[in-house]
């Protein structure tokens, strides 16, 4: 348990909260308990908790009002608020206009509260880490897996998109966004099918996915293969005759823009056991670089010792 978690107890009931936070603190949780309902909004806007735990065996019209406000605050919406209720809470409760994240039944089960608490902070995490638009892995999940992978017979393989400025400005950003959403589709089944590893998006046309070496090759020609058969869904039908389409360069001038296409850098990590995922990055950025010279779809792989 990580001692710098912080609860906010909100509780009328002095006694009964005073025997929670106890509890709480033995697990290694910093608590604040706020029993006057008046100070609880100014107090969570001065000093923003991790987790709220609300009791709501007295339910009035002052403390759902206090829910719905923290609840409909565009900032602190995001953290977590679990009720303590009565048994009959769930049938009788406006769930609809009342936003609790989770509850549990008094007289509380401490366990089972703990429980929730961490699967609370978990599941938050996973939210704001996971890009939005594909639903995969974001930063946080990417560096955490690349260090797990340091030293051990697996591939970390960087990927993105040839040209994918141009498209975006010609064809216009709903279109860039299918894009991601069928390349993020393409690896993810790729690794999945070719019996699994971790598939990750850093944002924009960047994504990453580890897998075992072995695999490495197969899973980056599947790639390439998949996403080259879907290209002529992405262009007009004159485009796709031409084989390109007129688009502005970094220099702002106009030229003829090749169809989209990928490039993937593969470091493998079994050499970088003493390094970290800044390194690997930094390779990987140095093979892209190279890997897009040909101006075609292509993985290169690390070679060096």
């Amino acid at each position: 348990m990580s001692s710098n978690q912080r609860i906010t107890l909100i509780a009328r009931d002095q006694r009964n909260a005073g025997h929670l936070a106890i509890r709480l603190q033995s697990k290694g949780y910093q608590v604040m308990t706020l029993t006057d309902l008046v100070n609880v909004m100014g107090l969570i806007y001065s000093d923003p908790p991790d987790i709220v735990i609300a009791d709501l065996s007295t339910v009035d019209a002052e403390l759902l009002d206090l829910i719905k406000s923290l609840k409909g605050d565009s900032y602190f919406s995001t953290i977590p608020l679990i009720g303590l209720v009565d048994s009959t809470f769930a049938e009788t409760f406006d769930w609809e206009h009342n936003f609790l994240d989770d509850f549990l039944s008094l007289p509380l089960n401490y366990p089972e509260l703990f429980t929730r608490i961490n699967l609370a902070r978990q599941r938050i995490q996973r939210i704001f880490d996971n890009n939005p638009l594909t639903r995969l892995p974001g930063n946080s999940s990417i560096q955490q897996a690349i260090d797990t992978v340091l030293g051990k017979p697996m591939a970390v393989c960087y990927l993105d998109i040839n040209n994918f400025k141009p498209y975006n400005d010609v064809y216009g950003f709903s279109h860039g966004d299918e894009v991601l959403r069928m390349l993020a589709r393409i690896i993810f089944n790729a690794v999945k099918e070719s019996g699994g590893g971790f598939t990750g998006h850093i944002g924009g046309d960047d994504f990453v996915f580890i897998v075992p070496m072995e695999r490495v090759e197969a899973i980056c020609g599947t790639v390439i293969d998949n996403f080259t058969a879907i290209i002529s869904d992405l262009f007009n039908e004159q485009d796709k005759l031409k084989g390109y389409y007129l688009g502005m360069n970094r220099k702002g001038e106009e030229e003829a823009i090749p169809l989209l296409g990928v490039v993937i850098a593969v470091v493998p990590s079994a050499p970088l056991h003493q390094q970290h995922y800044g390194k690997v990055a930094e390779l990987a950025a140095e093979l892209k670089k190279a890997a897009k010279q040909s101006g075609k779809s292509c993985y290169l792989i690390n070679r060096r010792k």
